[in-house]
């Protein structure tokens, strides 16, 4: 987002790394009966994801025939297992497995296709295509087609194309022009124009949406997102209000997201764990930084709610309880 420059990781390359001695480590910790957790924890969260990859070569030199990943797999399970893997995973597989998986099964995930498509750069776009072709051997974007119906199908596909402009030039009058379009199509109107909106707000570059939601809200005297959410329904709402919370903050709307994964009686441990291992080296201090902003506690606290709640309890750990609290701490690690 023209803004990428200041923003800020919470998991940074360690200073005096070894590829072998953490392989080597982790070897030892999953050997023989029963794991050691806490290296993995302290391994895996405190390495960036390129000393990972480093790791997971050093491990098959270690461990001929083994690798990393499955080793993992077999040792753990539930979410600390999956974000453990999730870890090891180079961040652009990672996306595509996200994408593959959420077009997968009964009903496509359409929330996690937004968050992706929505907070992604053209650059990553193109790379998650690549996977995936890679991967099925099939073009992204044909079983989007597939997997998507409606207005959301017309716009979730133009932004899996990667092509939205990355001019940093800010016109104005087009934005004003912009601007009226969009008032024309939605509040002026009876009925909505859809296809207005999904051709401006998928299009057109960053900056040059910030400067026509300003625009938008003088003509209108309402602020695009109210308009929106007024005119709209559906998954195509969601997805259009996620790109204006996006052109506005992308942290906060992340934020916004885990916050969303945590309330109520369930944990979204998916979307927790998508959020904290993708953005990690991104925007993560960013993030934490918005939720306190807009929640007025920790994500620290939101996250580590809970253990104190399972370790309250008057029973012994059993394996459910030991994994969440596992997974956890691990996530929290990653903060």
């Amino acid at each position: 987002s023209g803004l990428l420059n200041d923003l800020e990781g919470s998991i940074k390359p360690k200073a005096d790394f070894n590829a072998k001695d953490d392989a080597v480590a982790l070897r030892k910790a999953m050997k023989g009966l029963g794991t050691n957790e806490k290296t993995l924890i302290d391994v895996l969260t405190q390495r960036s994801s390129g000393q990972r990859q480093l790791i997971c070569k050093a491990y098959q030199e270690e461990a001929p025939g083994k690798t990393l990943v499955e080793d993992l797999e077999g040792d753990n399970y539930g979410h600390f297992e999956d974000l453990l893997v999730a870890l090891v995973t180079p961040p652009v597989i990672y996306d595509c497995q996200e994408v593959t998986k959420a077009m997968k099964g009964v009903g496509t995930k359409d929330s996690v296709l937004i968050e992706i498509f929505a907070t992604r750069s053209n650059k990553q776009i193109k790379e998650i295509s690549d996977a995936y072709l890679k991967q099925t051997e099939k073009k992204l974007t044909l079983d989007l087609k597939k997997e998507t119906s409606g207005e959301f199908a017309k716009a979730i596909l133009i932004l899996a194309e990667g092509k939205r402009d990355e001019n940093t030039h800010v016109d104005a009058a087009k934005a004003k022009e912009d601007a009226k379009t969009l008032y024309n199509a939605g509040e002026k109107k009876w009925g909505t124009d859809e296809s207005k909106f999904i051709d401006i707000l998928c299009q057109r570059s960053i900056p040059q949406l910030r400067q026509t939601l300003v625009e938008y809200k003088t003509i209108s005297g309402k602020s695009l997102q109210e308009s929106i959410e007024g005119e709209m329904s559906g998954d195509l709402e969601e997805l259009l209000v996620a790109i204006v919370k996006c052109v506005k903050n992308v942290p906060a709307y992340l934020a916004e997201r885990l916050h969303q994964g945590m309330k109520g009686g369930g944990t979204d441990e998916c979307t927790l764990n998508r959020i904290m291992v993708s953005r990690s080296e991104i925007d993560m201090l960013d993030i934490r930084a918005e939720f306190k902003k807009l929640y007025s506690y920790s994500l620290h606290s939101a996250i580590e709610g809970p253990i104190a709640k399972i370790l309250k309890y008057p029973f012994k750990m059993n394996d459910y309880t030991n994994c969440k609290s596992l997974w956890i701490r691990a996530l929290a690690k990653c903060l």
